[in-house]
């Protein structure tokens, strides 16, 4: 009996594990196509764009990042830069205040992206797009003329940029590179070609302004607020485009510390979100909400690095005990690390690549020791220090 209990178990987990599997498979296959971002015209319509840009704790990269965004090839009249400095040294807001920009000083009991990006829209009006922004960022001189030219509508109400590593000078920072381009390909490129919506990364996001405003100003979260906007935004039936030659420069992060705080909060949000988004799934299935009931998939899904670990774990206990049984764990490996590996752009299939690949195993074991420590990881903001060498 107890035998039959534990088969029965392991091909449940099996069956589980398989579809988290299938899932970046199919994503990671549709990426290979060029996707082409539909556009109004090749003429530029001049839209009245405001460049949102939350910066707590931030003095290290925040003037990097206003420098490149005044530095765009776009009439100057026809965009403004509001930076939101919460906590930052009077030396860092004062040479903020030299330059051509809006800035916003708060000081939150308890700073959230969402409260300072309220704060700024309760009194600003006017813009036809919002363009969200995180302090380490940087854009290149033709930014606003690629988000320029593609269609905002009524359903169409938002756009993901594709963000790209900033820096690779560690192995840290290198597999968040290349993690980040997994990202790109499985779940934006490779959903906007199969009819899907692009999935928010928290920065590079450009918004039809009203459509923000209205809200987010009900959106009240600690940590994920993009999460929470996108499934917000699924549950109206909007959507969400994609613009992969539109490049945000992200930095990212360099040791281990640094990741396991990142992926914390990000485990954090994503079981949040789920629990608070549930109700609405019957509601979607009903009304063929695609959109929301992949991104609830998501919500669902192991995260990369911990399905990759769990599968080679269970591969080779399985295997002990019966190794007919474990040939169908390392094939379901082997598919995921083929599905990986085809998400991966060519260019970052380097020696240092090979070498970064070492931090995996520390990298798993943190994120996986994270889902023991959860409790109240959500109810305050976990900030990760940028400008850190």
């Amino acid at each position: 009996m107890n035998i039959m209990i534990l088969y029965t178990l392991e091909i449940l987990l099996f069956i589980i594990m398989s579809l988290n599997v299938l899932y970046i498979l199919i994503f990671s296959i549709a990426s290979q196509k060029k996707y082409r971002v539909p556009a109004f015209n090749d003429k530029k319509t001049n839209k009245h764009f405001i460049i949102l840009i939350p910066a707590y704790k931030e003095d290290k990269v925040i003037l990097e990042c206003v420098k490149s965004c005044l530095n765009q090839e776009y009439p100057t009249d026809k965009y403004d830069i509001v930076v939101i400095s919460d906590q930052m040294s009077e030396e860092t807001n004062e040479l903020l205040s030299a330059l051509p920009i809006r800035l916003e000083i708060v000081n939150f009991e308890n700073s959230t992206k969402a409260k300072a990006l309220n704060f700024a829209m309760s009194h600003l009006d006017g813009y036809d797009i919002a363009l969200i922004m995180d302090a380490d960022n940087t854009i290149k001189p033709d930014f606003l003329e690629y988000i320029d030219k593609v269609p905002f509508t009524e359903t169409i109400v938002a756009y993901q940029a594709h963000r790209i590593a900033k820096n690779k000078n560690t192995n840290i920072a290198y597999l968040d590179a290349v993690s980040e381009e997994i990202n790109n390909s499985i779940f934006r490129l490779g959903h906007v070609n199969l009819g899907f919506s692009s999935a928010l990364i928290g920065s590079g996001m450009a918004f039809r302004y009203d459509y923000l405003k209205e809200e987010l100003a009900k959106i009240d979260a600690v940590g994920g607020f993009d999460r929470a906007l996108e499934l917000t935004l699924f549950r109206d039936n909007k959507k969400i485009g994609y613009i992969p030659d539109a490049y945000v420069l992200d930095e990212k992060i360099q040791n281990h510390k640094d990741f396991s705080r990142q992926r914390k909060r990000w485990m954090s949000a994503q079981i949040h979100y789920l629990v608070h988004f549930w109700k609405d799934i019957p509601h979607a299935i009903k009304t063929k909400n695609w959109d929301f009931c992949d991104k609830m998939f998501q919500q669902m899904s192991f995260p990369r690095l911990i399905l990759l670990g769990l599968i080679f774990i269970i591969s080779f206990i399985v295997s002990s005990l019966d190794s007919s049984l474990g040939v169908k764990w390392w094939i379901l490996l082997c598919v995921l690390l083929m599905s990986l590996a085809l998400a991966i752009p060519r260019n970052l299939y380097t020696k240092q690549f090979l070498k970064a690949t070492t931090a995996l195993p520390v990298s798993f074991f943190s994120m996986f020791l994270n889902l023991f420590c959860m409790k109240g990881a959500n109810k305050k903001f976990i900030h990760t220090e940028h400008g850190s060498k």
